[in-house]
């Protein structure tokens, strides 16, 4: 039995696991466990109050299926990281393609219009998580309203300049008595430069299909950044795609011949290559090999 859902962030190819669990997308860990845990009662064989054997089925389905690997994104600290890191990239997407934008559920039509959507989120999320899993056919159409709602979260919050996974406030500093000058503001990366930013940190943690993308879509604004050829052929070194790799690291050294992630890109060609002309004089099929060696028949 597979669970699919159409709706919201899903739509985009992203498993929304705060949906699933019914749980607002700035929720605290501690929240996320409380609400894992009621939700398991609900569903588990032995605890749920559901007395037709499909309902009871169903139910444990779901548990297995659906909740508890949306829970387990969460309490896994390498994979959190990489659904917030998801998370941050699927909003600027949404605020990008948002004039394709189609809503089908009322109370995401609300929030989209309402005045202040923080609070209209939350009102909102609520009363939707509140009667989320009443009923085991119903858990579905109630995930994708609440990550259509999501969606529209994200939209807003992030065209305001916010993030969609909020950071920790920063440690206060002591005030110097000794009067300094202002600084001047610190330049705004480009649109290219920052997509190379969460291609790196995609990449530390060897989600290189996404960084992939991520270095794509820059590539077609600035098809001239080095920077963005050196880190794409990494990124397909570490997908182990040596060919479609290497275009771009020498386009990134003709670009320019310093740039320090396609000089590491290279120096990892340069070893596969080497390890490949071993291993094909070893076996014997290398050119003197493929003409006279072979077995015997």
């Amino acid at each position: 039995m597979s669970f699919e859902v159409k709706q919201g962030l899903f739509q985009l190819g992203f498993t929304d696991s705060h949906a699933i669990l019914g749980v607002p997308l700035n929720a605290e860990f501690s929240t996320i466990r409380k609400r894992y845990t009621r939700i398991a009662r609900r569903l588990h064989p032995d605890t749920c109050p559901f007395n037709q054997p499909e309902e009871k089925e169903l139910a444990k389905q779901l548990l297995a299926k659906l909740v508890s690997p949306a829970y387990n994104r969460f309490s896994k600290e390498s994979e959190r990281k990489e659904y917030e890191l998801l998370l941050n990239t699927i909003g600027e997407r949404v605020v990008k393609e948002q004039r394709t934008l189609q809503l089908q559920s009322e109370i995401a039509k609300q929030l989209l219009s309402a005045a202040n959507y923080q609070q209209t989120y939350e009102t909102l999320l609520e009363q939707l998580a509140q009667k989320q899993f009443e009923s085991p056919q119903k858990v579905l159409d109630i995930v994708s309203e609440i990550s259509e709602l999501n969606q529209v979260y994200l939209l807003r919050k992030v065209s305001k300049g916010g993030s969609a996974v909020p950071s920790p406030a920063p440690t206060p500093q002591p005030k110097s008595e000794t009067p300094t000058t202002t600084p001047a503001p610190p330049k705004k990366d480009s649109v290219v430069e920052q997509a190379c930013n969460r291609a790196e940190k995609l990449m530390a943690i060897k989600n290189y299909a996404q960084a992939i993308l991520e270095l794509k879509d820059a590539l077609k604004q600035e098809p001239e950044n080095s920077r963005g050829h050196g880190l794409l052929g990494l990124a397909y070194l570490g997908q182990n795609q040596p060919k479609l790799a290497t275009p771009h690291v020498k386009r990134a050294l003709q670009l320019n011949p310093k740039q320090p992630q396609a000089l590491d890109a290279k120096k990892q060609l340069e070893k596969t290559a080497t390890k490949v002309k071993q291993s094909q004089q070893k076996s014997g099929s290398g050119l003197f090999g493929g003409l006279f060696g072979g077995k015997k028949k």
